[in-house]
């Protein structure tokens, strides 16, 4: 069984009591996500003069007084939009709303009551909750006539904000202080694995949450590099918690604008990696193993990060009875780096991938978090040191392996400090024979290991 729930970017892993939902909704552009970033005191969304930067629904855990609120960053709200992205944002803001308990809706001080805004309004009569109307972008004195077209929507009390400046935002904190809980502070931490959904743009990341999900989490469009923000959603699956983070497609580093949105999502799409447990690369099945997916694998490994390969679109060769092996050869052969990550072929619609893919994210989190008993490590050592010894320094017989010692120093991922009298004379190639014959022994599937060579 799945149940799932939107938690917080860069905050600690804990799974509470809910706490109450906080959607802020509004036209594109009229400065939203401004006001979600000011609002959690930090930068947790993308903020750009271009409208609909913001498309999935963006969640962050925040408190005010010492109560806590999970706030909800959306696309633009358009109800007359025909355009196929901004329909699709527009569903998001509409979910967003369906499930919050709380809404602030935005609206341009500087552009006026528009049409849109009155038909935003118009359907929110129908919400039965809390509707708190800000009146963004009113940052001198000299701006505040402007809130006196507002007053047509009917409603006694009007919010004027520069989410920009940070005017008028505690005053809207205050308003919505007295509809949050007070903490549970009984609530205590939970293990949570982390998981990161990595790859190129449009092979199918968001498709694959929402899969995991079973629900209409993420925006899925054909249109490359859809997903913008890093959007994490905790998910229970089997009793076990896991944070599913999806990321905005990694594409060559000379295609991307930097300074520009896109070059802001890849920087976050790469620390949201590094910040997770396990990290899923998807590939696009059909289309083969390209050379940006292997420089994506090698920034995996770079960051440390158990990892699964999940081939994506595999019901399309189905046909093929060799294309399995000869796609797995492939693989091996150009990700020499990863021998040890294990390979799911799958298709991100289809919901047997659930039950495909979480089993091997448990089995590779298992071994990134292993640690071997050192009395046991180094008798395994000394039985390695008797087929394969050190290597010999300056051509006299190495007499040292007995004083030799390698003990475990850390998880996540699993680090051994091997003593020994001359660190110089451990080579590369005789590190990789001691990691092999470590794999072989205790298995570590999906996870990387590292071995630091220390003065005894």
């Amino acid at each position: 069984m799945i149940r799932s729930t939107e938690v917080p970017i860069m905050t600690q892993d804990l799974f509470t009591i809910t706490p109450p939902l906080v959607a802020i909704i509004g036209r594109p552009n009229v400065g939203k996500s401004t006001l979600f970033n000011r609002m959690l005191g930090k930068r947790s969304a993308i903020v750009d003069d271009l409208p609909g930067v913001t498309r999935d629904r963006n969640y962050a855990d925040g408190s005010y007084r010492g109560r806590p609120f999970r706030l909800v960053d959306t696309g633009g709200l358009d109800p007359t939009s025909t355009d196929s992205m901004l329909s699709l944002i527009r569903r998001q803001s509409q979910i967003a709303i369906a499930e919050a308990d709380i809404l602030i809706f935005v609206m341009d001080g500087r552009a006026g009551l528009t049409p849109p805004d009155e038909e935003i309004v118009t359907l929110l009569r129908r919400v039965k909750k809390p509707v708190y109307y800000a009146i963004n972008k009113i940052d001198t004195p000299s701006s505040t006539p402007l809130l006196a077209d507002f007053y047509r929507l009917g409603k006694d009390t009007l919010f004027p904000t520069s989410a920009e400046h940070g005017v008028g935002v505690d005053e809207l904190l205050e308003a919505v202080y007295p509809a949050l809980p007070q903490q549970d502070a009984d609530a205590g931490p939970t293990a949570v694995t982390r998981v990161a959904v990595v790859g190129r743009p449009n092979v199918g990341k968001s498709t694959l949450i929402n899969t995991l999900l079973d629900e209409e989490r993420m925006v899925v469009s054909d249109v490359p590099g859809t997903t913008r923000d890093p959007i994490d959603t905790a998910v229970l699956y089997n009793d076990h918690q896991y944070i599913l983070t999806d990321t905005a497609g990694i594409r060559r580093r000379g295609r991307i604008e930097h300074g520009e949105v896109e070059g802001f999502s890849v920087a976050r799409a790469l620390t949201a990696m590094g910040r997770s447990d396990v990290a899923v690369l998807l590939m696009d099945g059909v289309e083969g193993i390209t050379e940006q997916d292997t420089k994506i694998a090698g920034l995996i490994l770079k960051q440390g990060r158990a990892c699964v390969l999940f081939i994506n679109k595999w019901d399309l060769r189905a046909g093929d009875p060799e294309a399995r092996a000869k796609y797995e050869l492939e693989l091996r052969r150009r990700y020499r780096f990863l021998p040890w990550a294990p390979i799911v072929f799958g298709t991100a619609k289809k919901p047997k991938t659930v039950d495909q893919l979480f089993p091997q994210i448990d089995e590779v989190m298992t071994a990134f978090t292993h640690r071997v008993p050192t009395g046991a490590l180094n008798k395994f050592l000394q039985e390695i040191l008797e087929v394969q010894p050190l290597p010999v320094r300056r051509g006299k017989p190495n007499k040292a392996s007995k004083s030799v010692f390698i003990t475990q120093v850390a998880t996540k991922p699993p680090t051994f400090a091997l003593f020994v009298g001359h660190p110089d004379d451990i080579g590369k190639t005789y590190l990789r024979f001691l990691e092999k014959q470590i794999r072989d022994h205790y298995g570590f599937p999906g996870s990387p290991i590292r071995i630091l060579v220390r003065q005894k």
